[in-house]
């Protein structure tokens, strides 16, 4: 399975952000998505999650509410769409995916079960 997330780049206090993350491959073995980032210092945050049979999403509270990942299951596409952005949601963006099965919010939640990453896209927001 191979990633490429793409959309990163500039965005002002309050504005809005859609990255996109496309799969390709043996996109059939995927089981779920997710969309982590990292922040200069800091360790890399999951953030939103999709289990890609069920639809199920997890969102972390830091984008609770201002974040959504609609999806194109045709595409294998997923999207991240964010609003009221923060100067702290600054970071390098990353898609990950998993082929380990699994239901729930745990299974989602389990940064360490992602197994495939794309390559990262920068988002600034500026004050």
């Amino acid at each position: 399975v191979q990633l490429q997330a793409s959309g990163g780049g500039l965005v002002q206090a309050g504005g809005s952000l859609r990255l996109s993350c496309a799969a390709s491959g043996r996109t059939f073995s995927i089981n779920a998505l997710g969309w982590f980032r990292q922040a200069p210092g800091k360790e890399r945050e999951l953030i939103a999650a999709v289990n890609w049979v069920t639809g199920r999403t997890y969102y972390a509270d830091s984008v609770k509410g201002r974040a959504t990942i609609p999806r194109d299951n045709a595409q294998s596409t997923m999207y991240l769409q964010m609003n009221g952005l923060k100067p702290e949601d600054t970071a390098v963006y990353y898609c990950a995916a998993t082929s380990n099965g699994g239901v729930g919010l745990a299974y989602l939640q389990d940064s360490k079960g992602y197994h495939y990453w794309g390559q990262g896209t920068q988002v600034t927001v500026s004050s």
